[in-house]
Parts: structure tokens; sequence; C-alpha cells
């Protein structure tokens, strides 16, 4: 299991410096496999807070003043150092928060993408230019940098979901504040070890580690920092845009989900389950666009079923750095739990357990955090279990009669993210195209599964309007400066004149 980390301490990076948080106190890092203690990570104060906005300033006065062609050659770096050490990293995100090792390279992957596709945006920072409704005079519009932003990351995707936020935030002038989630320290580490030396000027990035009501709260308070954008729970996610707004701040929100995929009596049911396996128990179902809603047409439910058991029960479950496990553990003990709840919840409210539904201790696995693949049917669309995030390998079954009443039952939840039909029937495929009301659909494909030169992110409580992933994500890390430049020699007064 070595990769190469000795048993350490790890520490913020601040104005380009390494340095122990202001209070001295430091918490272990746990690997949810084994149960074994990878490192130590700060326990940092509002005072390093303070410290990484201050050289965050200094650092963006001076960094969006370089070209943006420029600070993209920093980002093809990036992409560079992270392709090269792609393995290592890979193997790192697994022992520290358990997917599988095949996720774990895809998402240092996706990292690879973002930085490459990021960069070539620093030629591709397109602003407009339009006609004047008077004569000799220019109108035009740029984007400008805001300053400098925080960002406020997961544990599940901590590689990836750092690369979609920092990446367009460099390069379009900013300087970054991120506080990376608890339960993934050393790979937050790595990332800004390769932003250091890829050549990014001191300051520029900025990691403080820390505990979310202490360092994510002072990072909402700092009026240093002009934008938040924020990866989590709807809960936290709430409470930052309550407090981020009373101060007129900018706020970025990718929240939780409860995505459906709908099976329709014609569909491909082999492929149909082949998604259900990986959208439902991928990452454990610890990803916010994982499946935990099968909607399917009572006349293939029974058959679908008949297929989809005996797979599921066939997914070996283990420490995700055997190339042969395919559902690793969860994160924690109190995700373990949570998730059992609800699966009583199920139980209590009627559904029908057709496997999993328990806590795995046998042999090595007691030594982690492991729950079995579960999968309900005969679940309705008002219990709990099919209304609330779970976050964990959960898999409901709900039968529906039609095809109108599947869309009726997918939009039917406060979340918005994903969603996926399987169906033949292009008629099906185009209503499904508009009707349904997540951020994401996909056509005879899995819930997850989002490139990064697309937007991602969601509707209702899923978020609140903004966007992670390709040119979208330039709005939320910048300013639209409109400019008019007038040669006529003369004052002229817009409207006044020209009517």
């Amino acid at each position: 299991m070595e990769v190469g980390y000795p048993f350490e301490r790890c520490l913020n990076y601040i104005g380009g410096r390494w340095a122990e948080p202001t209070g001295g106190r430091f918490a272990p890092n746990i690997n949810p496999a084994t149960g074994e203690v990878l490192c130590e990570w700060p326990l940092s104060t509002p005072a390093d807070v303070d410290a990484a906005v201050q050289a965050a300033e200094a650092a963006q006065r001076r960094w969006r003043l370089v070209p943006a062609p420029e600070r993209a050659k920093v980002l093809m770096r990036v992409g560079d150092l992270l392709r090269e050490r792609k393995e290592k990293l890979a193997r790192t995100l697994t022992m520290e928060m358990g997917k599988v090792l095949e996720e774990a390279r895809g998402e240092v992957q996706e990292a690879i993408d973002m930085a490459y596709y990021m960069a070539g945006e620093g030629r591709r920072l397109f602003g407009q230019t339009t006609p004047s409704e008077l004569p000799d005079k220019f109108a035009m519009s740029v984007r400008v940098p805001v300053g400098v932003v925080g960002l406020i990351t997961p544990w599940n995707f901590p590689i990836a979901i750092a690369s979609w936020k920092s990446l367009p935030a460099i390069v379009a002038g900013n300087a970054v504040v991120w506080k990376p989630a608890e339960d993934t320290p050393l790979l937050a580490r790595e990332f800004v070890r390769i932003y250091e030396e890829a050549g990014l000027p001191a300051g520029v990035m900025n990691l403080v580690f820390g505990e979310g009501p202490v360092v994510g709260d002072a990072m909402v308070e700092h009026p240093g920092i002009q934008v938040i954008s924020f990866t989590g729970s709807t809960e936290t996610g709430r409470i930052i845009a309550s407090k981020a707004g009373a101060k007129l701040k900018r706020v970025s929100l990718e929240m939780g989900g409860k995505n459906a995929i709908l099976v329709m009596e014609d569909a491909n049911l082999p492929l149909a389950v082949e998604a259900i396996l990986w959208s439902g128990y991928g990452t454990s179902g610890q990803r916010c666009t994982a499946t935990s809603r099968v909607i399917v047409q009572r006349s293939v439910k029974e058959k679908l079923e008949q297929m989809l058991v005996p797979r599921v029960e066939a997914l070996k479950v283990g420490d995700g750095l055997d190339e042969t496990v395919r559902v690793g553990p969860v994160i924690h003990g109190e995700a373990l739990e949570n998730i059992h709840r609800y699966v009583q919840i199920g139980l209590d409210e009627g559904a029908r357990l057709l496997t999993g539904g328990k806590i795995l201790r046998d042999g090595d696995l007691a030594r982690g955090f492991y729950y079995a693949p579960t999968l309900f049917t005969d679940v309705t669309p008002s219990m709990r279990i099919a209304r609330e995030e779970i976050f964990g390998p959960v898999v409901s079954i709900i039968p529906v009669d039609t095809f109108e009443e599947a869309i009726a039952v997918n939009n039917d939840v406060s979340y918005g993210l994903s969603s996926a039909i399987f169906t033949q029937d292009v008629n099906r495929v185009f209503a499904a195209m508009r009707d349904l009301d997540t951020g994401i659909v996909y056509v005879n494909a899995g819930t997850t599964g989002a490139e990064i030169h697309l937007p991602f992110g969601g509707t209702k409580a899923t978020g609140n309007g903004h966007r992670d992933s390709g040119t979208a994500a330039l709005d939320v890390f910048t300013e639209w400066r409109a400019i008019y430049v007038d040669y006529s020699g003369r004052l002229q007064r817009a409207q006044i004149d020209n009517n």
C-alpha cells in the first residue's frame, strides 16, 4: 500500500511558503479501507485564513497584469505534471477516500483534461464587440478577474472538483484561497505542490486546511474574498448562501442530488443494468450524480430485477487498491451509520429489500467502513428513501405505468442534478430532453460521466444557477466590463441624442 508518503504532517501553503497553523493543532487523516492513519492535517484558525487572503490580494494585483496566454502556460505545465504523476495521485486518492483505483485514475484524468482545456481558454477569454447606436463610437465588453476567490471542495472528488474551480479562476487572473475537505489532505497538498512546481507565482494559490465551521466560515466572512465557490451538502450550502448574500458576495453552489435512471418498456435492458451498476454503486454511491432511483415501467420491472440482483450481489467489496474490487468503503463511520439508518427507514416504510442492507464486518472488512450494495424494490415516490439523499450504495426501484408518469416521478424531488432515460423511441428521447428538469440529462447512459467541456450543475436544491466546468465556469470567476470609446470629438448623450 506504500505510495511514497511517510506518516507526516501536512501543512498550509500561504504566500508561497508551507506553514504550520497558528494554533499548532492537527487532526489525523484515516484510510477508510483499513482504519490506518495516513497523515495529520492542520486545524487552522481564522488568523490563517486572514494571512492567506492577504497573500492572495498582494499576488493577485500582479497576476491580473500577466497576459492570459502567459497565465495559460502555467496551466499547461500543471496538466503535464498531473499526467506524469497520475498513478501516484490515483493511489493516494484511493487510500484517502476509498474509491477503487480504476475510478481514481479516471478522476485524475479529469483534472488533466481540465488543465489543458482551461489553458486553451487563456487565448479564448472572449468578450464581445457590438455596433454603437451613435456615430464615431466603439462599444465592447471584456472579462476581468474578480480578485480573490475562496474555494471549498468535497472529499468524494478531491482533485477533479478542485481542478474545476481553481484552474478557471487562475487563468482568468484571480488568486485563490482553497479549503479542501478534511478527509483528503494528502491529495490537496500534492495538487498545490504541482501548482508550485509549474511556476505559479507565490500567493496566487493558497491552501488552508481546517474544519468547515472554522475555516470555511472565516472565508465566507472575510471581506477580502469576493467569490465563494462551494461543493457539498445542501444544508451547508444554504448557510453559506445566507451569510455570503448578506455581504453581497458572489456564491456558486453545487450541492445534493437524487438522480434517477428511467427504464422504459422498450429499453435495452442489459445496457440499463450496466448503467445502474456503474452509476448506483460506483464510488460506493458517494457521488452527487449517483443513481439512487430506478424508475421503471411495470411491464419490464420483474425482468430488470431478475437481471440486476445477481449482478449487484456479485460486486466485490473491499480495499480499492485491489484491482479486482468494484465497491470500496464509504468515507467514515458516521456515513456508514447514516446509510444503515436510511435502509431501516426504507424497511419501515414498506419497501422490499432485494439484496444488501447491512454493514460488512467480516475479515479485513471489519477494519474499514463497508456497506453491502443494496437494492430496494416496490418503492413509492413518497417514501423518504425515494426523496432524500442517502449518499451510499443504495438504489431504489420505483415502478410506474407510463412514460409521462416516469417523467413526473423523476421531477418530483427537491433536487435536480442528473437524470437518464433508456429507450429506443426517438420521440420519447426528445420529450425527455425537454421535460426532465435536471441540469444534466443522459440518453441510454447512466447518470454519471460528465465531461469537462460542458457545464456541470443542477436545478432546484442542487445549486443556485452557476455551473462548474466548461466555459460556464468562467462566469463565476470573472466580471463583465462594458467599455465605450467615443472618437467623435464631441459629447454624445446616447439615447438623448439618438431619438
